[in-house]
């Protein structure tokens, strides 16, 4: 029977993808801009180009007190304070930019904030204390990306040094397809679970055997009686194919690329089952060390090919492209988890740059996150006064507002709040690394009543709700203590001083004449009551879509 001619074309396409193409094509290296260049400026060069070939407007570039906002959410997540956008605005610096750039990537802000991002992209949002502590850790050293990486796949359990290293691998072991999906996704950028029960009906890069190649990595591992992470000696994975065929099998990459198990010791049937009595006694002890690591780790090999030069452009432009849409609200490649040839880049030669870049750097993400922010890509208003359309998101043309994540918009609203003479001037004093650890614990139970956002987000009806009637928005976010941004409002005795306290502390700017006009006709208008009011004006800020969103 004669296939149709798309069918017969696609099949040979699967063929080739199948025996070593590369399944995510990347564009040759001398095609590439120099590797000597500075990131902002190659950031800027590729979005130029595709928008002038494409003769697509770009627009402006942000207010320096909505640029600062941006940067402060981005790295430290939190808002700036009042003292910290005065004096950004009145600095006269050519490079003040840069400068403020390299200050929060310094400050302990930082680490927080890389944690927290971390912990939500690998575990989606978690209380889990031993692990965010390892996490916040890591980002205080600015650990490597593939050391990550490596730690959280092959630490030993019990590794002091390294506590709360394996809570990815531990939270998913019980469900191998979760352990095998989950990683696919989140480090290199595939979603292969369509592939379980037979070959990808649309993308030709994707077979069984790369599933259960993947799956096979991890089937091995398992937790004992202990909660410890283990990894068994032996233990083959066998799937049928849509013709009903078994097959063994192979312990394959995404890349297509495999690797044999060597040959194990010779041992008799008794000498097989003393071991295997042995290991089952110890895996029910509920007290006592890790067992000893297998003399072949399958899950030591997945991570030696997912790393090696020919092989790491999955785990390189996965964390690139997701980098990059946590800083611009969308990535390179949309959705961040198809990375597959029939879903090319936005930017092709950007990204093969940027991974490039990161690899040849030894996975820096700090240095890659200080040359995203410092592009004229970046810093682009988000709003669009043209009469021409405004253009398509993957464009980069006009900046995307982006929802806050629960722990940004948490701490924004605990740092829009509190007087700013309250709190230690200089972000790299010991005061503040106090302040800021004070206020991250303290953002705990707001960020777990927010919701984690995702692609088209609105506010929900149990947010509206929580903001609505909960005590500790009233309690907290607008106590009129000394400390708080209601209770200096009341010490100012202009009222025009007063706005312009609460829209500084809370949006990072000044209130424009009709806002100004409106909310002084409600506080004349409850004049009995003006503290009351200020409460309620206070409110609304906190609650509005600007406080919601990084724009």
């Amino acid at each position: 029977m004669r296939l149709p001619e798309s069918l017969f074309v696609r099949s040979i396409l699967g063929l080739v993808l199948f025996f070593g193409a590369n399944s995510f094509s990347q564009v040759p290296a001398a095609e590439l801009l120099p590797a000597e260049k500075p990131i902002e400026e190659v950031v800027d060069h590729y979005i130029q180009a595709k928008l002038d070939s494409e003769k697509v407007p770009a627009g402006e570039q942000a207010a320096p007190n909505i640029l600062l906002r941006r940067l402060t959410l981005d790295l430290a997540g939190r808002i700036p304070t009042a003292s910290e956008i005065n004096s950004y605005l009145s600095s006269t610096e050519a490079d003040k930019r840069v400068k403020a750039v390299d200050r929060l990537l310094a400050s302990p802000d930082y680490a927080y904030q890389q944690r927290n991002e971390l912990d939500l992209l690998l575990m989606e949002k978690t209380n889990d204390g031993v692990w965010r502590d390892y996490l916040l850790q890591a980002c205080q050293e600015n650990r490597p990306w593939d050391q990550l990486f490596k730690e959280m796949f092959l630490t030993v359990d019990g590794d002091p040094a390294k506590k709360g290293a394996l809570m990815f691998i531990k939270s998913r072991v019980r469900d191998i397809d979760d352990l095998t999906n989950d990683t696919s996704k989140l480090f290199f950028g595939v979603s292969i679970n369509c592939a379980k029960c037979h070959d990808h009906p649309l993308v030709v890069d994707w077979h069984q055997d790369h599933y259960y190649g993947m799956y096979a990595f991890f089937n091995r591992s398992y937790l004992n009686k202990r909660n410890q992470l283990a990894e068994r000696n032996e233990g083959l994975v066998k799937f049928k194919t849509t013709a009903g065929v078994e097959k063994q099998a192979k312990y394959m990459f995404l890349t297509g690329s495999s690797i044999d198990e060597p040959p194990p010791p010779m041992l008799t049937d008794d000498q097989k089952k003393e071991l295997a009595k042995q290991q089952k006694e110890d895996d029910e002890k509920k007290e006592g060390p890790p067992p000893p690591a297998p003399s072949f780790s399958a899950r030591a090999r997945m991570v030696e090919l997912a790393l090696k030069a020919e092989e790491n452009r999955f785990f390189s432009r996965s964390i690139v492209n997701r980098i990059w849409a946590r800083l611009l609200g969308r990535g390179l490649v949309m959705p961040l988890d198809q990375m597959h040839s029939e879903n090319p880049p936005s930017h092709p030669e950007l990204i093969d740059w940027l991974a490039r870049d990161l690899v040849t750097h030894g996975y820096d993400l700090k240095r890659l996150i200080r040359g995203i922010v410092l592009s004229q890509t970046y810093s682009r208003s988000s709003s669009w006064n043209s009469t021409e359309s405004k253009p398509e998101s993957k464009t980069f043309a006009v900046a995307l507002p982006r929802p806050l994540t629960p722990r940004q918009y948490s701490l924004a609203l605990l740092f829009a709040t509190r007087n700013d003479k309250n709190l230690p001037p200089d972000v790299m004093s010991p005061d503040w690394a106090n302040r800021r650890k004070d206020l991250e614990n303290h953002s705990q139970h707001l960020a777990n009543q927010l919701e984690n956002p995702g692609d088209n987000f609105q506010v929900g009806v149990n947010e509206a709700l929580f903001f609505e009637n909960n005590q500790h928005v009233q309690n907290d976010l607008l106590n009129d203590g000394g400390d708080r941004l209601v209770g200096m409002i009341k010490t100012i005795p202009d009222r025009n001083e007063q706005l312009k306290a609460a829209f500084l502390n809370v949006f990072s700017r000044q209130p424009d004449p009709e806002e100004a006009t409106a909310i002084n006709q409600y506080l004349d208008a409850r004049a009995d009551r003006v503290n009351v009011a200020w409460q309620q004006v206070v409110w609304s800020m906190l609650t509005s879509s600007e406080s919601r969103f990084n724009h």
